[in-house]
């Protein structure tokens, strides 16, 4: 016996087409969820992304002078070298220069420059080099003195303490 719906066709296949037009439509939903899922990890990914280059570019604004700067380094050695071989009068000329090199070594510390301190601490080798040792009764690995003095721009090294360290 075939059921009447209310459909006026006659004898009813309306379950069937409602079991199939469900299974598409659950079809559907989890097809839209797994869309929207892929949205919403692209966009995550696309702010991380976003963040990264953000990131990178404020990184190579900071130390982009970096290489500036190191060419520098060895104007500033003579300098400094030049200040120490003074004779102890202070001439107007001894003063110039301390004067001139003051404001030249302001100027690169603007930029984040600033030079390695070293003497009397412990031995870091990341920041330090060894030229000599030195056998000593105190601590080991201590920075007995500064041959060449190193310079960090910000927080990364741009040229290594060259020192003496005790044994």
């Amino acid at each position: 016996m075939t059921k009447k719906c209310g459909s006026g066709h006659g004898t009813c296949s309306c379950s069937k087409k409602s079991s199939s037009v469900k299974i598409k439509i659950d079809e559907k939903d989890l097809k839209i969820a797994e869309l929207t899922e892929s949205l919403k990890r692209l966009q995550a990914e696309f702010e991380n992304y976003k963040k990264r280059v953000e990131k990178e570019k404020q990184d190579f604004s900071e130390y982009a002078c970096g290489d500036f700067i190191k060419k520098f380094l060895p104007v500033l050695d003579s300098f400094e070298l030049s200040l120490r071989n003074l004779d102890s009068k202070e001439t107007q000329v001894t003063k110039g220069l301390k004067l001139i090199h003051s404001q030249f070594f302001d100027v690169l510390e603007s930029f984040g420059l600033r030079k390695i301190e070293c003497v009397g601490k412990k031995f870091d080798p990341y920041s330090h080099e060894v030229l000599l040792s030195e056998d000593s009764d105190d601590d080991s690995d201590v920075v007995l003195e500064e041959l060449h003095v190193g310079y960090m721009l910000k927080d990364k090294v741009l040229r290594h303490s060259k020192v003496k360290v005790s044994k």
